[in-house]
């Protein structure tokens, strides 16, 4: 990153529903972002094919190329999933994995959140995204924040 150029952050929904509460909140990570930031959410998750190490080659899918430009021009990423049976969507696992042989994860800052109704508030979601991306970046740190709350019966959000 150079001084003057703006700071480009991808934000990837682990959920594919256009009004997931994951959209939202990058939604409103991007709209809150100071000016020098440019913040991205990729739209394309549910387009990528089935991962294969076999189908990693000269023929790979558009739209994991295009994944792997978008990570590789952005400056950190910020993955927002829901926990969908004690972990994260397979959509999500299935677009790092497509990731490994590239390396695309690599020395890039991660921040990982997951927003769940569950008491627990996702965190079998963030135990499973953390162990997958741990296993994918080397020399990253981490750092987390928990945040629990509550949606009221007007949809309205409040801190426990």
């Amino acid at each position: 990153m150079s001084p003057g150029l703006p700071i480009k952050i991808l934000g990837i929904s682990g959920s594919l529903r256009i009004g997931s509460t994951n959209a939202i909140i990058l939604q409103t990570i991007a709209a809150l972002a100071p000016q020098e930031v440019e913040f991205t959410i990729y739209q394309h998750l549910g387009d990528l094919p089935h991962f294969s190490p076999e189908r990693d080659d000269e023929f790979v899918a558009e739209h994991v190329l295009y994944l792997r430009k978008l990570l590789a021009s952005s400056d950190g990423v910020v993955i927002c999933t829901p926990e969908y049976a004690f972990g994260v969507p397979g959509v999500l696992k299935n677009s790092l994995d497509w990731m490994v042989s590239s390396a695309q994860y690599n020395e890039k800052p991660v921040a990982a959140i997951s927003a769940s109704p569950l008491p627990s508030g996702g965190d079998k979601a963030m135990a499973s995204l953390l162990l997958t991306l741990q296993a994918r970046i080397a020399c990253t740190h981490w750092w987390c924040a928990e945040y629990r709350g509550s949606q009221s019966k007007n949809n309205k959000w409040h801190r426990d």
